[in-house]
């Protein structure tokens, strides 16, 4: 046996041991029906020369763990043309900083042709929290009382900057770090408010507005809607909190508070945005999804092997032990790398399964090609795989660029199905070529030499009556 062979085979147990480990449950009891594991979404880290992993459940998309899909349309009307691109992609970023500050799993927020933003939050239950805290514009703005045609009337608050000039004192010139604290004012005890620091101009506003306020509300405007009226009890400057009607119950008041917080330090929406687009999944009918598609999964794979065994008998059971290897390969870089996995997805990686035993058998028919001509074991195994590499090569590169065709048409238009189907399966078709070519071939190897290359019933040969030297 050559040692070039021993060396392939110790890579490929040596893969398929890091697999086993990366596709094992982490917990003993977080089985569904069937041989293959699905574990929870819980990791252990690992860090490799520089490369860093984490063994963790694998990721599951909307459509299996449930939650909300949401399209947003942004008003881009009072913007010119030249900046309708970066007017969207401001409003992308503070919609991922929002999310991710609310505490939701792998959220996918994407752009939607020219105006439109779809954004998934997986596991959401509470729909209408998350609605109000993506979708609201967050313009803060202080405003003070004065007397108009005989009526009192809210105007925004205005002083003089450092450059001069007078300007509105509104939430830019807020820092990144408003955070929910408890009242001890005797009249609000124990009540959430947010406490905020004011950068740039933002003291220097603040200070003249108070000074004029002092013993006079200070109205809170949060998209032009009154949310606190203080009365300035004395001069502020850089810092100051945010108080809520007493009237409103303290429960109430301690999700606005954090809403408010996370909406303050994400920063405002450069637009107005509406919801144009709204539908929620339920968990359970992605539960359901999971284990049909696993018992499908494990039906399928089942039938191939069977066949394989069947009608190649030795090359047939060598090719089935690729296979499996193939799908622990497969299901362990879904989980490392993370690919967020997709109903879709799984239906991709049922096919690659089949797709992944094409190359088995063109290889294997030349080979009973060479078998019938008179040659060797080992010079029909090598005639084999070369003489069917470049219809293995030319099919599954045709197939690869459908899939990088799909991912581009689904990133570009919101197909996240078609996305995951196009990653799931160009991740399968890849793999397929690395255990057909390498796996395979190294497995038949071990062979050359034996009396099992002798006896040609093992594989599948009745017309040829001369065994191969």
């Amino acid at each position: 046996m050559r040692v070039s062979n021993l060396r392939l085979l110790a890579l490929i147990l040596l893969l398929t041991a890091g697999a086993l480990w990366a596709d094992w449950p982490q917990e003993p009891a977080n089985y569904l029906p069937g041989f293959i594991p699905w574990p929870k979404n819980q990791g252990i880290h690992l860090a490799l020369g520089g490369w860093s992993f984490d063994r963790q459940g694998t990721r599951l998309g909307l459509d299996l763990q449930g939650g909300i899909n949401l399209v947003y349309e942004a008003d881009l009307s009072a913007v010119s043309a030249s900046e309708r691109a970066d007017a969207l992609e401001g409003v992308v970023k503070i919609l991922d900083r929002r999310i991710n500050a609310f505490g939701v799993t792998e959220p996918s927020i994407q752009k939607l042709g020219a105006n439109r933003v779809m954004v998934q939050l997986p596991g959401i239950t509470e729909v209408q929290t998350a609605k109000e805290l993506i979708g609201r514009t967050a313009k803060l703005e202080f405003k003070e009382q004065i007397i108009k045609d005989g009526k009192m009337e809210w105007v925004v608050a205005k002083a003089i900057g450092s450059d001069g000039t007078e300007k509105a004192l509104t939430g830019k010139y807020f820092k990144p770090n408003a955070q929910v604290v408890f009242s001890s004012d005797p009249g609000q005890q124990g009540r959430p408010q947010v406490a905020f620091e004011l950068h740039g101009d933002g003291p220097k506003l603040f200070e003249q507005i108070t000074t004029r306020l002092v013993g006079k509300p200070l109205g809170i405007f949060l998209d032009d809607e009154l949310i606190s009226d203080p009365i300035v009890q004395a001069v502020l400057r850089d810092r100051g909190v945010i108080t809520f009607s007493t009237l409103t119950p303290a429960a109430q008041v301690l999700e606005e508070s954090k809403t408010l917080a996370i909406q303050l330090n994400a920063g405002a929406l450069p637009v107005p945005i509406s919801i144009v687009q709204e539908q929620a999944v339920d968990a359970t009918l992605g539960s359901d999804s999971i284990k049909k598609s696993i018992l499908a999964g494990e039906v399928g794979l089942g039938i191939v092997l069977l066949f394989m065994v069947t009608y190649y008998r030795l090359p047939g059971f060598l090719a089935s032990c690729a296979l499996v290897i193939y799908a622990l390969l497969v299901l362990a870089i879904f989980k490392l790398w993370p690919v967020t996995l997709t109903l879709a997805g799984i239906a991709a990686f049922i096919l690659s399964i089949g797709m992944a035993v094409d190359a088995s058998i063109l290889i294997f028919e030349r080979m009973r090609e060479e078998f019938r001509a008179g040659r060797t074991f080992g010079a029909s195994i090598e005639a084999g795989f070369a003489r069917a590499w470049t219809s293995i090569r030319d099919s599954n590169v045709s197939t690869m660029i459908t899939c990088v065709i799909l991912f581009w048409f689904g990133s570009n238009f919101g197909a996240s199905m078609v996305t995951g189907f196009a990653v799931t399966l160009f991740i399968g078709v890849v793999l397929s070529m690395f255990t057909a070519i390498v796996v395979t071939r190294t497995f038949l190897r071990l062979f050359i030499g034996s009396r099992w290359a002798r006896n040609l019933a093992l594989f599948g040969i009745t017309d040829v009556k001369r065994p191969p030297g």
